[in-house]
C-alpha cells in the first residue's frame, strides 16, 4: 500500500499553519473540501433563503445518504443524519422495550452519556446493568461476556473506542457473541469512524453511532445513526415529527420504514453537506491507510512520553488507536493543557465523570489526552513531547 501522502494533506488543512492539533479525538481540523461544503450553502442560504438553497442542494443531499453508508459498509436506507452521536445513541437505545429483570450489558470504560441512560432506563423499567469485566489487555472480555449470555439479556451496548485512552475493544468478537444469542448489539463508534476501517456486517452490530467533528473530520453538530434493516421495524424513536412519522389521517401517523423514522425535519442542511464531503474525503485517503498512519504516530508518542521521568502513559489494548493518554506527577492535567496550549499545541483533559468506571477502577481522576490524525507529523511528535518533557522537568524542580 503507498504511503499516505500527508504533504498534500496538510496542503488541503488550513489549520495545520497555526496549531500543532493533538486534539482531534475532540474535533478534528476540517480539511478544506469540508469547508467548501458548509460555507458554500450556507452562501447560498443568505443568497436566496434556506429553504430554496435546500431544494437546490436536493440532490447532494440524497448522496449524503451514499457516502455514510459506503463508510460503513451500509445500505443507504440504514442510515439517520442528525445532530451529533449523542442524539444518534439516544434514538436507538430509548426505542428498545425494557422490563424488570431485562439486562444490559456493557463495557467498563463506557462513556458517560450512555451509562446515565443505562441508569435512567433501569429506574423507569426495573432494567438491570451489567458491567463485563476486562481481559488481560483491558478490553472488553469476550469470554466473560459469552459466560453472562442468558434469555434476558435484551442488549448489549459497548464502546467501540473509549474516550480516555487508545483502547480498541473486540468490536467484532462481541458481535459473534450477539448473533450467536440473537442479542441486539449497539456499538458506539463516535471515536473509531474516521480513524479505523469500520464495517457493521464485519463487526456484526446492529446499531451504530457516530460523530461528524471528530476523526471524521465533519463538521460539529452533525452525526449519524445505523440501524439494522432487520431491527427497524422493532424500535420506535422516544419522540417523532412529520420527517419521522408522516400524519397520514385525522387519527393516525405511520413510522418511515426506513432510518429517517429517526431523524427530524428541521436539521443543519450545511453541516449535512459537509457531513457527508468528510465521509468521501476519508473514503478518498483510504480508511486502511488513515489507521496505520495514525497507529505509528500514536506509538511514537507513546514511546517518547514514556520515556520522560515523573510522566505515566496510561493507555491499554492488544491494538491501539490515536488516543494517547498521560499524566504528569506534580502538574494538574489542566496545567498542562493550558502550558501546551500557550505553545500552539492542542490537546484535551478526560476526566473521570466522562468514564467513570473505569477510571475508579484505575483510581485516575483525569489524563491528558493527545489523539493525533495522518495529517500530523513525526516532527510535531517530537515537538509535543519535547514540551511535555520540559514540563515534567519543572514540575519535579518544584517538588
Amino acid at each position: 500500500m503507498p504511503a499516505l501522502d500527508v504533504r498534500r494533506a496538510r496542503a488541503q488543512t488550513p489549520g495545520c499553519d497555526n496549531v500543532v492539533h493533538f486534539n482531534n479525538a475532540g474535533a478534528a481540523l476540517m480539511p478544506e473540501p469540508v469547508l467548501a461544503a458548509v460555507l458554500g450553502h450556507l452562501e447560498r442560504e443568505a443568497a436566496i433563503g434556506g429553504y430554496e438553497a435546500a431544494e437546490e442542494a436536493e440532490e447532494r443531499l440524497s448522496a449524503v445518504y451514499d457516502e455514510l453508508a459506503a463508510l460503513v459498509g451500509a445500505h443507504r436506507e440504514e442510515i439517520a443524519v442528525v445532530e451529533n452521536a449523542t442524539r444518534a445513541w439516544d434514538m436507538a437505545f430509548y426505542g428498545f422495550s425494557f422490563g424488570p429483570g431485562d439486562r444490559i450489558l456493557t463495557a467498563r470504560a463506557e462513556y458517560a452519556s450512555n451509562y446515565v441512560a443505562f441508569l435512567q432506563v433501569a429506574r423507569r423499567t426495573g432494567a438491570e446493568i451489567e458491567v463485563i469485566g476486562d481481559d488481560e489487555h483491558g478490553r472488553l472480555d469476550v469470554r466473560e461476556l459469552r459466560e453472562r449470555m442468558d434469555e434476558r439479556v435484551k442488549l448489549i451496548a459497548v464502546t467501540h473506542v473509549p474516550t480516555n485512552g487508545g483502547l480498541i475493544n473486540p468490536a467484532a468478537e462481541i458481535g459473534a457473541v450477539a448473533r450467536e444469542a440473537g442479542v441486539p448489539y449497539l456499538l458506539d463508534a463516535c471515536q473509531s469512524v474516521g480513524q479505523l476501517p469500520v464495517d457493521v456486517e464485519a463487526i456484526g452490530c446492529d446499531v451504530l453511532s457516530a460523530t461528524g467533528r471528530k476523526f471524521l473530520r465533519g463538521p460539529r453538530g452533525t452525526g449519524f445513526l445505523y440501524v439494522r434493516r432487520e431491527l427497524l421495524e422493532r424500535l420506535e424513536p422516544p419522540f417523532v415529527d412529520l420527517r419521522s412519522a408522516p400524519w397520514v389521517a385525522r387519527d393516525r401517523y405511520e413510522l418511515r420504514d426506513d432510518a429517517g423514522r429517526f431523524e427530524s425535519w428541521e436539521s443543519y442542511v450545511a453541516g449535512k453537506l459537509g457531513l457527508g464531503t468528510a465521509a468521501a474525503y476519508a473514503r478518498e485517503w483510504g480508511l486502511e491507510a488513515i489507521r496505520d498512519r495514525v497507529e505509528s504516530l500514536a506509538e511514537d508518542l507513546r514511546s517518547r512520553l514514556a520515556s520522560i521521568t515523573g510522566l505515566d502513559v496510561h493507555d491499554r489494548g492488544l491494538e491501539r488507536c490515536g488516543i494517547v493518554s498521560f499524566t504528569v506527577a506534580g502538574m494538574s492535567c489542566d496545567e498542562i493543557k493550558t502550558a501546551l496550549r500557550a505553545g500552539a499545541i492542542n490537546v484535551s483533559v478526560s476526566p473521570r465523570v466522562q468514564t467513570r468506571i473505569d477510571m475508579e477502577d484505575r483510581a485516575l481522576s483525569e489524563v491528558v489526552r493527545a489523539s493525533v490524525h495522518y495529517y500530523n507529523t513525526e516532527d510535531e511528535v517530537s515537538r509535543v513531547a519535547g514540551a511535555v518533557s520540559r514540563l515534567a522537568a519543572a514540575a519535579r524542580g518544584a517538588r
